[in-house]
């Protein structure tokens, strides 16, 4: 290798370096709980719902009781004696949990007498050593810039089977957008209006309404790269902004038009194994069709044409044209 060719590693490498700006601390768990608690540590609206569920929060409290090593924490200054979360939330959520006694442990394997006991029931010294545990900080300066944390977060969760493609894409598009989608993903619509949802997790909601705006705003930009096409749009309406009043009235409108026509006239369900149609571009379609005919209504859904496409064509390549074939029915049928 040439010498230059060696110099510009060295020099790349230094100046990526300089974004890095850590320190490493211990808290005690009594002391990381007690900042949460008092909003003195940020967990953003994406890593608000624990993914663990109390099996997993369990084992975790069970390998803090027998003094197993716990990972490295990693959080960012926020200035003001603030901190946010980057990476251990789901740690952090136990912890507050378990010692304010909102979940009891259950199905330990190696301190099976400590099963069904709340934090309280535990001996009171076993109770103050817990609290006493350090846990070890990686903490970000004020000075680590967004790119850095994106950096860090994914890095760190990329083979964690516990996050999605499209937790990573909320991770890391941090913005006004992005805090809307978690937001509606938690409305009591998509479990009251549309009761086959409920079997959709949180994420696949989100996941959901993302496409829904993405390919309702932009679908003719779309080329085919499905996260490519999503990771831009997101970053695009969280830099540039949008109306959250009018978006959450065409999102709302769209899902009562849906429910209403095509859930219960036209029982979705059976017509799902017939048409093979992703609900998010059925929506779409819905969307599309409502802003051309604010008054529509829906007698049937019947395309030959529509079903010999879903038939002949990959749902990557052939999205966009489904996608105006149910419009254009839709609309043709009034």
């Amino acid at each position: 290798m040439e010498t230059l060719q060696r110099d510009k590693i060295e020099a790349e490498i230094r100046e990526k370096q300089k974004m890095i700006n850590y320190d490493t601390k211990e808290f005690t768990i009594s002391h990381f709980v007690s900042k949460y608690k008092k909003n003195e540590i940020y967990i953003p609206p994406y890593q608000n719902l624990l993914i663990w569920d109390i099996q997993s929060q369990s084992k975790f409290i069970e390998s803090v009781l027998l003094g197993l090593p716990i990972s490295n924490i990693f959080v960012a200054d926020m200035g003001n004696d603030k901190l946010e979360i980057i990476d251990g939330s789901n740690r952090l959520q136990t912890l507050a949990f378990f010692t304010d006694n909102i979940f009891k442990l259950t199905n330990l394997k190696v301190l099976k007498n400590a099963n069904d006991c709340y934090f309280d029931d535990l001996p009171v010294y076993t109770q103050r050593k817990f609290l006493n545990t350090a846990l070890r900080i990686i903490l970000l300066s004020e000075h680590s810039n967004n790119e850095m944390r994106r950096m860090l977060f994914e890095r760190l969760n990329t083979k964690n089977s516990l996050f999605s493609k499209m937790e990573y894409r909320l991770n890391t598009n941090l913005g006004e957008f992005t805090s809307f989608i978690v937001e509606y993903s938690q409305n009591p619509v998509f479990d009251e209006v549309i009761p086959f949802l409920k079997k959709q997790s949180k994420n696949n909601i989100e996941n959901l309404i993302l496409k829904f705006f993405a390919y309702s705003d932009n679908y003719l930009k779309f080329k085919g790269n499905t996260n490519k096409f999503l990771d831009n749009y997101l970053k695009h309406k969280n830099e540039n902004g949008f109306d959250k009043k009018i978006y959450k009235e065409r999102l709302n409108n769209t899902i009562k038009f849906t429910q209403k026509y095509i859930i219960n006239d036209l029982n979705y369900t059976n017509y799902e194994k017939s048409f093979k149609i992703p609900f998010y571009a059925l929506l779409v379609s819905v969307d599309l069709a409502l802003q051309q005919n604010p008054n529509l209504k829906l007698t049937t859904l019947n395309s030959d044409e529509l079903k010999q496409v879903i038939k002949s064509t990959s749902l990557s390549k052939g999205i966009i044209r489904i996608i105006k074939l149910i419009r254009d029915s839709l609309l043709n049928n009034q």
